[in-house]
């Protein structure tokens, strides 16, 4: 027997080939996604930049 699950999804799962997700291409469909993304790489540099200041690095 199955469970039904009460929330679905949304966003069907994105199936990709072995050869097409090894691409190193960093697909970034919505505003949304670009966001997070950008602002994670800036949190990173602003914490190395933190730690250098520190001295800790």
């Amino acid at each position: 027997m199955q469970e039904k699950t009460l929330a679905r999804d949304p966003d069907p799962p994105i199936h990709l080939a072995g050869r097409k997700a090894r691409g190193g291409e960093i697909v970034l469909r919505t505003r949304r996604q670009r966001s997070i993304f950008l602002g994670g790489l800036i949190g990173v540099g602003l914490f190395a930049l933190l730690l250098g200041v520190a001295g800790c690095a």
